[in-house]
């Protein structure tokens, strides 16, 4: 089987987007998957996602995203920024999108190279020992350090990802993450399903950004985070202990299309 597709990133987050209108391609093989992802024997890329037919009212289309491994994921922020300018080269739609993914119904705006995305509402940030935890739509693990370059983040990350207490919701990321201002941060995440740092993680930044305001560390809104793979905004609104009106918004950029011949 022939497949078409395109390569996009978003902050150095990389993801292989195929339009899957037609169902070409099975939701269910797991193997390719894993191997259109491999960086050695396939395309190569941090997930793949799949545009699809929406199913809701109201909906441009549909976004299906798998991890790495293969395995059908949880959400993924800067994967939905990319699926976004994915619509718009397509012609479905044009500065504006609605969506469905895993975790329920996504707006986006695209003003001029940014695009922003309106993300899951959360409902409490909870506070450990010497961390924090919340979920974004994927499971994130936030930890506040000053020695950010330091850490071992694939080693370290892991450790937490394949803890006992994550073990009832299938691991976690984990996000290291060191101030550089007043609403600034510098963020390096372990992604589960990729088993590895990525270069930039949304839902990640999306976390950190609810943990800084949840724990005192900024009293604005809006927060600049700084990933290996460049630079995101998250802004919200908070109510108590939960944020509504949550939006990521940063690149996202088509880096090349292609044919690949897929043993099924």
């Amino acid at each position: 089987m022939e497949l078409s597709f395109y390569k996009y990133q978003g902050t150095g987050n990389d993801f292989i987007m195929v339009d899957n209108r037609t169902n070409k391609l099975s939701k269910n093989n797991t193997n390719l998957i894993n191997r259109l992802c491999d960086r050695k024997f396939g395309i190569g890329a941090d997930g793949l996602i799949l545009l699809e037919e929406p199913e809701a009212e109201g909906d441009d289309f549909k976004m299906v995203y798998f991890n790495a491994d293969g395995n059908e994921s949880s959400m993924c922020g800067n994967g939905g920024r990319c699926i976004v300018a994915f619509a718009e080269f397509l012609g479905i739609i044009k500065k504006e999108a609605a969506f469905t993914a895993i975790d329920g119904f996504h707006e986006a705006v695209i003003d001029n190279d940014l695009i922003s995305l309106k993300m899951s509402d959360v409902d409490r940030v909870e506070e450990k020992t010497d961390s924090f935890f919340l979920n974004t739509g994927s499971p994130h693990h936030v930890i506040f350090t000053d020695k950010i370059d330091e850490i071992d983040i694939k080693k370290v990350g892991a450790a937490i990802r394949y803890s006992e207490e994550y073990n009832s919701i299938g691991g976690t990321n984990v996000n290291f993450v060191e101030q550089l201002d007043k609403v600034s941060f510098k963020v390096r995440t372990y992604e589960r399903g990729v088993e590895d740092e990525t270069l930039s993680c949304g839902t990640g930044v999306t976390a950190v950004a609810l943990a800084a305001f949840a724990a005192g560390k900024v009293n604005t809104t809006t927060v600049h985070l700084k990933t290996p793979g460049g630079r995101l905004a998250v802004s919200f609104d908070s109510r108590e202990v939960s944020f509504r009106n949550i939006w990521l918004t940063g690149p996202a950029v088509q880096v090349f299309k292609g044919v690949i011949e897929c043993k099924l």
